[in-house]
């Protein structure tokens, strides 16, 4: 080992990534995965119905209201909200424990839940993901063919809302195209790894 290694991180980064329902989180995030094999996806804990193509345990755990509850009680979320009538929660022990081996970990997640991140662990690094434009952003959200026209128009609402909150991020990056964001991304991770701690 290097002498100059002192200086260096030896547990894993929190990064939060947020941006509005259709910006391509998803995606982007699973590039990354495949570019950066030290980095590690949250697995968000959620009450809501399993939509079809959805492993429980993969894109998300499920579970019952109750349970949920039962999870809150026991402190066992980093952060917790509702977000359209279902609650979603970090499962705190996987988190700790993830971070603890030396392995990143990136939360997809809301800007509410981003900014209650960034509350719980000041040193997480808030990514936010935008949209080239919002008439691309609502030409994606229609593209799913998933959305009724209420919906479209409720999360393009939020999206406004949400990007007002960009200043409370520390990075922002612009998915025009899935290669150059997920680079930009990348770049983001190896920056902060060689940050001098």
């Amino acid at each position: 080992m290097a002498s100059w290694d002192r200086y260096l991180r030896k547990e894993g980064l929190l990064f939060i990534l947020s941006g509005p329902s259709g910006v391509g989180k998803d995606a982007v995030l699973a590039e990354l995965l495949q570019a950066l094999p030290g980095v590690r996806r949250c697995v968000t804990t959620t009450t809501r119905d399993k939509r079809d193509g959805e492993i429980d345990g993969v894109d998300y755990t499920f579970v019952s209201v109750d349970e949920f509850r039962e999870r809150i009680a026991e402190d066992g979320f980093l952060e917790y909200a509702e977000v359209y009538g279902n609650l979603y929660g970090t499962p705190r022990r996987w988190v700790e424990d993830t971070l603890a081996s030396g392995l990143d970990v990136v939360l997809k997640i809301d800007v509410q839940g981003g900014l209650a991140v960034k509350r719980a662990v000041p040193e997480a690094i808030g990514v936010f993901l935008v949209p080239p434009s919002m008439e691309e952003l609502e030409r994606r959200l229609r593209a799913r063919n998933s959305e009724s026209e209420e919906s479209v128009r409720r999360r393009l609402r939020n999206a406004r809302l949400e990007m007002e909150q960009i200043p409370h991020y520390d990075y922002l990056v612009e998915n025009r195209t899935i290669d150059r964001a997920v680079e930009e991304l990348k770049a983001v991770v190896i920056a902060e790894h060689r940050r001098i701690r």
